[in-house]
């Protein structure tokens, strides 16, 4: 993060990424697979995280219902994280390449949420519908948490955006 926030992402290398975390770069290569998922490391433990969620979600939870287990599952990931996730977000927001990865990363979610709602008895559609409108959710209230001067955790940002989401269904 010092690296990408003081040269810039694109004039980092992975050289010099291993130098500072005292490895060398085939060993970095062993725990990344380029110098963009360094920013992305722990996806794969929060979309984890996120349907196991949804399979612990009641049986007679609607597909939203379940989806958003999966968020406020993970709200409980950021929360001692604004500072990181600030510094992150200004990084990926500064370089397209890293935007399109961000992009990449949340559609994976949306399908593995839509896999999970699947497994519960979820028609394809409503599935498909239930992850995109938990991620559109997601990305809205991670906007807002990184932004609130309140410092009001994302748990709160979630459940905001959510209403705002049904507001805007129902309207």
């Amino acid at each position: 993060m010092d690296l990408y926030g003081g040269r810039g992402y694109e004039q980092t290398t992975v050289a010099e990424i291993a130098k500072r975390a005292g490895l060398t770069e085939r060993t970095f290569f062993r725990h990344f697979s380029d110098k963009r998922e360094v920013l992305f490391a722990g996806s794969h433990e929060l979309e984890q995280a996120m349907v196991a969620a949804v399979e612990e979600a009641p049986a007679d939870a609607s597909p939203l219902a379940a989806a958003m287990a999966a968020l406020e599952r993970i709200a409980e990931f950021f929360a001692e994280r604004r500072p990181h996730s600030r510094r992150r977000q200004a990084i990926i927001n500064a370089n397209p390449e890293l935007q399109e990865r961000e992009r990449n990363k949340l559609a994976s979610l949306s399908v593995s949420l839509a896999y999970a709602l699947r497994e519960r008895g979820v028609s394809e559609s409503r599935a498909i519908l239930a992850a995109e409108m938990a991620i559109a959710i997601f990305k809205l209230a991670f906007e807002r948490w990184l932004e609130d001067a309140k410092q009001r955790d994302m748990l709160y940002h979630v459940r905001s955006a959510l209403k705002d989401l049904k507001s805007v269904a129902l309207s």
